[in-house]
């Protein structure tokens, strides 16, 4: 066996010493907690998204070029 070989071969079996084989298998369905949640009320809008929404509002109507560049990074 060549050196390269022999290298490779040992990080190979450092890697799967340090990272075990990962368990793909779902431990539960996950389509109740889906239903579940959809079928939630919708949540409030907290103040500080109107704040926000408020601002973009009256910096468009201050800066109507805003709009523009707002577009553009759509």
């Amino acid at each position: 066996m060549k050196p390269e070989e022999r290298d490779e071969e040992e990080v190979r079996s450092a890697l799967r010493a340090a990272f075990p084989p990962v368990d793909t298998e779902l431990r539960r369905d996950l389509w109740p907690a889906m239903l579940r949640r959809m079928e939630q009320p919708a949540q409030k809008v907290p103040w500080y998204d109107w704040v926000l929404a408020g601002g973009l509002a009256g910096a468009t109507v201050f800066f109507p070029r805003l709009i523009l560049f707002f577009a553009y990074h759509l």
